[in-house]
């Protein structure tokens, strides 16, 4: 076609070339970081789907299968269509957990090593028919385009070239963890001129040919034939499983897999993908029928594979060059990309497992970069020589189909990830033997002996004399069903580990993983590293340790048992994106074990539970979406409640520390979510862990010290979390911390200003009660001048003394009380005699002139005493004595008795009157602050208020009952801790 072979290869490394500088210039960052992350760039980046084989086969496949050549692209359109219930499921497993290829998903699910390189294994072989079929369209189109090349040595030089790029592209760093942005700039790229090329030859040809669509029509129409050669192989019905076989290859192909996901730059650009893909891919369907069509009217001898590059021709050499770049485009691109996975693959299931000698330091990303490399070169190596041994005796379609119905294997296996939490390795394995075999004695077999197969099992299958298609069709449909009945009814009768347990949590569909909060052997940071030198030396060990701290925000001085569990879990995830997650898994297990804790005993990680919950919100919907809602209102509730609230798991390790616990404090929830009680900094450590540990269930007054001032008085109280279910595990503790110290400082200023209040009101009956004595006094002085007699004088001077002491108790009484309820408890353990304290309280009330004629009776028993503040328990009975007069008529008696409850360790006293009773609009509220059924002006309702709090505390309740008989009276009901001679 006017070309010489140096000419062609020169154009194929100046192509070659093109690309490297795309890679290069994105990998250098001169490109903006929106273009380079724009949908766009992903959409294109998946057009390393559309190989050699969709530029050259599918022409072929669609002259030789009809209109069965839309599987092709219709399987890949489907899938992408789905992308919502298929691919991002796989995304977001692959991105959490650096998953890069089919073998690290499936040895991640079913938590074996044999998985991983069995599938490995597996799609080694099965990708070897396409791969070579991609060296054989390029050297096969380069013999067509100089007719002096021989196809294998053009075939060994394409291969090197592939080599090098390989290598250029996904090799020159030392770790494979990080994005290729470079190539997936470049794959993208390479899918424009792809598609340009494919769509520009259409219409060379139609227009060169036919002059334009009305003279293609015209041409239909005079030659019906050319339709009927498109639809007559579709009735054969054998498009079922090829359609099937193509729409699992774009998951399961290793560079679709590592497009997709392993190099998806923007998550959110798989949506997008979900209708772009199969728009341009239906550009590219379109374009087939008409390059037949082109190629039938101008009588083209070409073999029917290369029609596309015969059609180029028909317009000059360049359109002959626009056909072969596009063919190198597809061919090159999907070369590299699956190479590169397969390397990558082979590395981590196939020779990191079964590597004896262990790397050491900054060698094992060393090592690693050179193994990627021999792997790249092996791999390539081995596509040749199949290509040699095979290549030249099949056509693209048939080596293509291949592989594609290889792929069906990982069906069962890829559905049980996703969908089927009850399938284990055991089944897969099984599963992936018997499918494996059938597939390669039947069609593998008989490609690589030349008809040496056995023929027997041909005949057993009845298809020993069917068409090709046909028999992919019995083949793939058959190995397909043995493979998915093994691996069902295995996993059925077989048992499922813990491991593959949990894995199936976090990769089904739909599910939220539920980790349990185990505690790890390692407490600190340099414990990480201190045990993962030995299996991978000090330098790569603190080097993996420091990166997973930077992964999650945190420091070297990190010990919070949540936090080094994240910690764990993200040095698994960066060590599988490393070695690969079975090699990962091993690793950290082995050298980062979790202390012995059976399921039962432990809780679920509520925090890492809650964090997800937030990641998934805006997808849930319908009940799942309120119930978030109600969640959310919920906890932030409890955020921003007013009063501290510490949620504990059952392991002590808190899992709730809301903001007014921060204010508190002064300790922020990201230094506690996840620590224990034990780690808080003084004072808060022994004060908090003392009272989660101890039998009170209440702190009423718990003294916090303060090392610049008198302590803080903190209301402490507690409650257990018990599990929904019955039998379920305790859940854990809450505990809830109020503030008091204003509380008490203003409930003692209340009740000194009351204090002050009542000696007010006392003020008249002082001055007459002291005015008698005083006038006695006087009286007594005057006779002494009188009286001569001794016996006379010594009487009248006992007298003086006795109403000297009178007068001296009154004013003692009145200082005492206006002095007392400072909140001072250190008199706590009694003894008081209750009735002397009624007593007393009595007296002081009688002061007051308009108590006086009040009947007062004291029943108390004297030996009942309690423990308590005997000034403080005075001010309770002088608040509900006084309440009880003012309510009371002159003559209705008030009563006061006492009695033994709880065989003597508790006394109960009884205030009893016959007044008016208490509405029943105050019942409620009667002991809140201010309620008071006084007129305006005669109460401040603060009495009762302070009447509770002082018997609480004392540890004491109170309660009230009214009315008490005839619809009238009032009993005010105390109980308070006994005191005995004993304690």
């Amino acid at each position: 076609m006017g070309f010489s072979l140096s000419q062609v290869f020169l154009i194929a490394l100046g192509y070659l070339l093109f690309l490297f500088m795309v890679a290069w210039i994105t990998d250098r960052g001169w490109l903006p970081a929106r273009l380079v992350r724009h949908p766009a760039v992903y959409v294109f980046s998946l057009g390393v789907y559309a190989s050699a084989w969709a530029v050259y086969g599918s022409i072929g496949y669609a002259y030789q299968y009809g209109y069965n050549f839309l599987a092709y692209f219709l399987g890949i359109s489907g899938v992408f269509m789905l992308a919502p219930m298929v691919l991002s499921p796989i995304l977001r497993l692959t991105t959490t957990h650096q998953l890069g290829s089919l073998a690290d998903l499936l040895a991640f699910r079913y938590r074996s090593r044999l998985v991983g390189a069995m599938t490995a294994l597996m799609m080694l072989i099965g990708m070897l028919p396409l791969l070579s079929q991609q060296i054989k369209a390029v050297a096969e189109s380069i013999q067509l385009l100089t007719t002096e090349a021989e196809p294998t040595g053009v075939a060994f030089w394409f291969c090197v070239l592939v080599t090098l790029f390989a290598i250029l592209f996904g090799a020159r760093h030392a770790t494979a963890r990080e994005k290729h942005e470079g190539l997936v700039v470049a794959i993208a790229m390479e899918s424009v001129i792809k598609l340009i090329a494919f769509a520009s030859v259409t219409l060379l040809g139609l227009f060169g040919v036919f002059g334009g669509p009305a003279e293609l029509g015209a041409w239909l129409e005079a030659n019906p034939e050319a339709l009927t050669r498109l639809y007559q192989p579709l009735q054969d019905g054998t498009w079922h499983s090829i359609i099937l076989a193509f729409f699992v290859s774009a998951v399961v192909m290793p560079h679709m897999f590592h497009m997709a996901f392993t190099e998806n730059l923007n998550p959110r650009a798989l949506m997008t993908a979900s209708w772009a893909v199969p728009l341009w891919l239906l550009v590219m369907a379109l374009c087939i029928p008409v390059l037949l069509w082109v190629a039938a009217a101008a009588e083209l001898v070409a073999p029917p594979d290369y029609y596309f590059l015969a059609v180029g021709s028909l317009s000059g050499p360049k359109g002959a060059l626009l056909a072969f770049i596009a063919g190198l485009a597809g061919a090159s691109g999907m070369l590299i990309v699956a190479t590169l996975a397969l390397s990558a693959m082979t590395l981590n299931h196939l020779v990191l497992p079964v590597r004896q000698s262990r790397p050491l330091d900054e060698s094992l990303y060393r090592w690693l970069l050179w193994a990627r490399r021999l792997l790249i070169c092996a791999i390539l190596a081995l596509v040749y020589l199949f290509y040699t041994a095979t290549g030249e005796r099949h056509s693209l379609t048939e080596l293509a189909v291949l592989s594609f119905v290889a792929t069906l294997q990982f069906v069962p296996g890829l559905i049980g990830t996703l969908f089927w939490p009850g399938a284990n390795r055991n089944g897969l394995f099984s599963g992936l033997v018997v499918g494996f075999t059938l597939w390669a004695l039947t069609l593998l077999l008989p490609i690589l002996t030349s008809g040496g197969y056995p023929s027997w099992l041909f005949e057993l299958l009845d298809i020993s004399r069917r068409s090709p298609a046909a028999q992919w069709h019995h083949v793939a449909m058959a190995s397909v069903i043995c493979n998915s009945l093994v691996f069902v009814l295995v996993s059925l009768f077989t048992r499922t580990s813990q491991a593959e347990r949990n894995a199936a949590d976090t990769c089904a569909v739909g599910s939220l993983r539920r980790p349990l909060r185990w505690e790890l052997e390692a407490t600190s940071a340099d414990d990480f590293i201190a045990h993962l030198t030995e299996p991978l030396g000090p330098v790569t060990a603190a080097r993996e340790v420091d990166m997973a701290l930077r992964d999650l925000h945190l420091t070297r001085a990190e010990t919070r048992p949540y936090a080094l569990r994240r910690l764990r879990d993200q040095v698994e995830t960066n060590l599988s994106g490393l070695l690969g997650p079975s090699v990962a898994h091993q690793i950290v297990d082995d050298h980062l074990p979790y202390k012995p804790q059976s399921e039962q005993e432990s809780s679920e990680d509520i925090q890492f539970i809650e964090t997800r919950l937030e990641l998934y919100r805006h997808r849930l919907s319908g009940l799942a979406a309120e119930l978030d809602s109600l969640r959310r209102f919920h906890r932030q509730t409890l955020l921003e409640l007013p009063m501290g609230v510490i949620s504990l798991g059952a392991d002590g390790e808190i899992i709730g520390w809301n903001l007014a616990m921060e204010q508190l404090t002064g300790i922020g929830a990201e230094r506690t979510i996840g620590a224990r009680l034990t780690t808080l900094p003084r004072p808060w450590n022994p004060l908090l862990h003392n009272f989660a540990n101890g039998d009170l269930s209440r702190d009423p007054q718990a003294e916090l010290p303060e090392p610049d001032g008198p302590p803080r008085l903190l209301s402490l109280h507690k409650s257990q979390v018990l599990g929904a279910l019955p039998g379920e595990r305790t859940g854990g503790l809450v505990i809830v911390i109020e503030d008091v110290t204003d509380l008490h400082a203003l409930e003692a200023r209340v009740a000194h200003n009351e204090r002050l209040a009542s000696i007010g009101r006392l003020a008249a009956g002082v001055a007459h009660e002291i005015g008698n004595p005083v006038t006695a006094i006087a009286c007594l002085a005057q006779n002494l001048d009188h009286e001569p007699d001794a016996d006379d004088v010594r009487q009248a001077a006992t007298q003086i003394v006795e109403q000297t002491r009178r007068i001296s108790r009154i004013v003692e009484s009145l200082i005492t009380f206006s002095h007392s309820g400072g909140g001072n408890l250190e008199g706590i353990q009694g003894p008081i005699s209750l009735h002397d304290t009624v007593a007393e309280a009595i007296g002081l009330l009688r002061l007051d002139p308009g108590r006086r004629s009040q009947a007062f009776a004291n029943h108390c028993n004297p030996d009942h005493r309690v423990r308590g503040d005997s000034q403080r328990l005075l001010q309770v009975f002088v608040n509900l004595l006084a309440n009880a007069t003012d309510a009371s008529p002159d003559d209705a008696p008030i009563t006061v008795r006492s009695r033994l409850v709880d065989e003597g360790q508790s006394v109960e006293i009884e205030v009893e009157d016959r007044g008016h009773g208490i509405p029943t609009s105050l019942r409620d509220t009667l002991f809140e602050p201010f309620a008071t059924s006084k007129p305006a002006g005669r109460g401040t309702g603060l009495g009762l208020a302070l009447v509770y709090s002082i018997i609480e505390d004392h540890f004491g309740s109170l309660r009230v009952e009214s009315p008490v008989a005839d619809q009238r009276g009032t009993r005010f009901i105390i109980t308070l801790p006994g005191f005995s001679d004993d304690t």
